[in-house]
């Protein structure tokens, strides 16, 4: 039987400022806890007094307007996944007033099998209006919008986001486990056209892992990270860092922060990956080969400036890619695309 290895612990700071963030921890692209970075927000001192506490403090932003919610039967025991047959997704999507849904976990906080119910990714200035006045962090840039994580003991499947990430936890516990991006290939990604929130998941159960269906998945747990928070902790997860999402209180809340840094203007990195999909992985063997010397070469430029040897009039794309090539790239795609759709 294999061994399950058990995740390494998240490097934790405190008294985290704008300086340090900046020039030691988001530098080393490595996850980190962030303990009590948001223990001075009212809405913490309200989580840290009672369930009741918290929501009453929340609904004094809240209004009428229904706002997109998740719901899984109680069977699912909280992880929001597939169907057996992976035809579609375990729960249902539907819209609610915040008021109704905060109410009623509260009622389900001592339900044996309640339904799992979340809120995912709400923007805060939509859904509460002035709590992000009350309730910020300081050092990230206010073009940042936060948004809201509201739900019961709910588990997230192992998922990637394609921005930096700094999230909060204002009520509830949650627990992050981690995996850097080279474990992909021990991760054993679901489907792309399916996913639960946009991004394919890993198929693997953390909690539960199936060695025998999911071998490679040992080595990824090798690799992996993990931390427990609680009420104004926060953690930074780098850029396309796996990580599975277990809340574990009847009532949690999670305030995140997502940015890109990627220059303005560029193409979706998304996109050239469902290109290449359709451009060469069908390709001959050889042939992906001798693409891929391409690709490190000009894209990835993994053996240094692919221009140098040109005189900057003459590097075009090769060169610093400025917003007016970036339009050139970009119109040049969309009309080779069209002629593959019309063929």
């Amino acid at each position: 039987m294999t061994e399950i290895p058990s995740p390494a612990p998240i490097a934790e700071y405190r008294a985290v400022d704008r300086e340090r963030f900046d020039r030691a921890i988001r530098p080393a692209g490595q996850p980190a806890i962030l303990r009590g970075l948001a223990e001075g927000w009212p809405a913490v001192r309200a989580a840290r007094e009672s369930d009741d506490r918290v929501v009453a403090y929340a609904k004094q932003f809240s209004h009428q307007t229904p706002f997109p919610a998740i719901v899984g039967e109680p069977d699912i025991g909280g992880r929001f996944f597939y169907t057996d047959d992976l035809t579609a997704l375990n729960f249902t999507r539907g819209r609610s007033p915040l008021d109704p849904f905060l109410d009623r976990l509260l009622r389900d906080r001592d339900a044996a099998r309640p339904f799992a119910m979340a809120m995912q990714s709400v923007p805060v200035p939509d859904l509460l209006p002035g709590f992000a006045e009350e309730n910020s962090v300081p050092f990230l840039d206010k073009p940042v919008v936060p948004r809201l994580w509201i739900g019961n003991a709910i588990r997230v499947a192992t998922h990637y986001d394609l921005m930096e990430n700094v999230g909060v936890v204002v009520a509830g516990r949650r627990r992050f486990t981690l995996f850097p991006p080279d474990q992909l290939p021990n991760l054993y990604m679901g489907p792309f056209e399916l996913t639960p929130a946009g991004t394919p998941v890993s198929m693997v159960d953390p909690a539960a892992p199936d060695l025998v269906r999911y071998p490679r998945f040992a080595e990824a747990l090798r690799h992996a990270q993990s931390a427990l928070l609680e009420p104004g902790d926060a953690i930074y997860i780098p850029f396309h860092w796996w990580h599975a999402v277990d809340s574990l209180a009847p009532v949690n809340l999670f305030v995140n922060y997502w940015w890109n840094p990627a220059q303005a203007g560029s193409g979706d990195p998304y996109d050239a990956l469902l290109a290449g999909l359709f451009g060469l992985a069908s390709l001959p063997a050889d042939q992906r080969a001798a693409w891929r010397i391409m690709f490190d070469w000009l894209v990835f430029r993994q053996s240094g400036d692919p221009g140098a040897h040109l005189p900057p009039a003459a590097r075009g794309v090769l060169g610093d890619l400025d917003d007016g090539k970036l339009a050139r790239i970009g119109a040049t795609l969309r009309e080779s695309l069209s002629r593959k759709a019309g063929q």
